[in-house]
């Protein structure tokens, strides 16, 4: 497998482990446990830090907790091993663009019609407010009785979405149509920089969602049948991701509110236009620049349609009430 770098080809691999079921005829079906294993390193691309140059990001959130789940979960399950059998899978090339799960899917060990189920582990790490969102749900008829069950036991404040599609490796597996659950702790202020290092793990908090995978794990296991997958349609690309653009506001999007008609902060980075313009926490933007925005993609649109240096008014709704400010975009970098 092939990872485009900044300058160059660089050949690269996943990491693979093999735990056999121990029903003679259950081993035969596979339960993939994933994330992916790396980060920007020392690279600027894709970096929200690019003032800090060659500073090694380490990605202690974004994917070492991820990385350590998929550990800690082959340890449990190597002490007590389930009927079907587990594909351990460490990922490379997602930073680049899902590479490493789509070489997988196309090249997998196993057949790709034996595997039941995926689940992922990308940002585990910063547990807040005892918040886990589980994507995904909807991918099979049977998961959000599953995910409920599992949780009797672990007591998260678990945010159940649907989509199985999504910006990291569990997106791969849904477009072959098998059902998924993503993990993630949500987005925060060191998110691709290099400020991401582990004395921001809230440990505690990532065991806590390791608890909660596991008993997904052995919920599913228990099942005679298979899963009942639900087909839905790839949603557009979201032009948050997209690249080649350098205008810059700092917000923070809040990703456990996809339901809100608005587009939710979880948070501004200190210094950022949206900082200085009064932007905070718990605001929903709902007008930016003139244009209405209902979601991430209508937000994403109205702010990539603008250049650095542009003046914009951004309405947004706080404690109920509409407030206006007005904000001068930044230079991303």
């Amino acid at each position: 497998m092939l990872a485009h770098s900044d300058q160059t080809e660089l050949r690269t691999q996943n990491v693979v482990a093999l735990l056999p079921g121990r029903d003679p005829v259950l081993r035969n079906q596979v339960i993939v446990i994933g994330a992916h294993i790396d980060h920007l390193g020392r690279s600027t691309r894709g970096a929200l830090d690019p003032d800090a140059r060659d500073a090694i990001r380490n990605g202690a959130d974004d994917n070492a907790s991820g990385t350590a789940a998929v550990l800690e979960l082959a340890r449990l399950f190597s002490a007590r091993p389930v009927r079907r059998s587990l594909l351990f899978v460490n990922f490379s090339g997602e930073e680049l663009g899902l590479l490493g799960s789509q070489y997988f899917v196309e090249h997998a060990p196993t057949p790709v019609d034996s595997i039941v189920a995926m689940l992922n582990f990308d940002m585990i790490g910063r547990l807040r407010g005892d918040s886990v969102i589980v994507y995904g749900v909807a991918t099979a008829r049977e998961l959000p009785a599953v995910l409920d069950s599992a949780n009797r036991t672990v007591g998260l404040a678990v945010r159940a979405l649907g989509d199985g599609f999504g910006p990291s490796d569990h997106s791969s597996f849904f477009a072959r149509n098998i059902p998924v659950l993503h993990f993630f702790t949500n987005l925060h202020d060191d998110y691709h920089r290099s400020t991401d290092d582990a004395e921001k793990i809230n440990a505690a908090g990532a065991a806590r969602v390791i608890a909660l995978a596991e008993r997904v794990v052995r919920e599913l296991d228990q099942r005679d049948a298979r899963l009942s997958f639900v087909r839905s349609a790839a949603p557009p690309a979201v032009a948050g991701a997209r690249t080649g653009t350098n205008v810059y506001l700092g917000s923070i999007p809040d990703m456990a509110a996809p339901d809100v008609q608005g587009l939710r902060l979880t948070g501004v980075r200190a210094g950022s236009p949206a900082d200085s313009a009064g932007l905070k926490a718990g605001d929903i933007v709902v007008e930016f620049g003139g244009k209405p925005v209902t979601d991430l993609q209508s937000y994403s649109d109205a702010l990539y349609s603008f250049k650095p240096g542009d003046e914009v008014d951004i309405v947004v709704l706080r404690a109920g009430e509409r407030v206006r400010v007005r904000v001068k975009l930044g230079h991303r970098g």
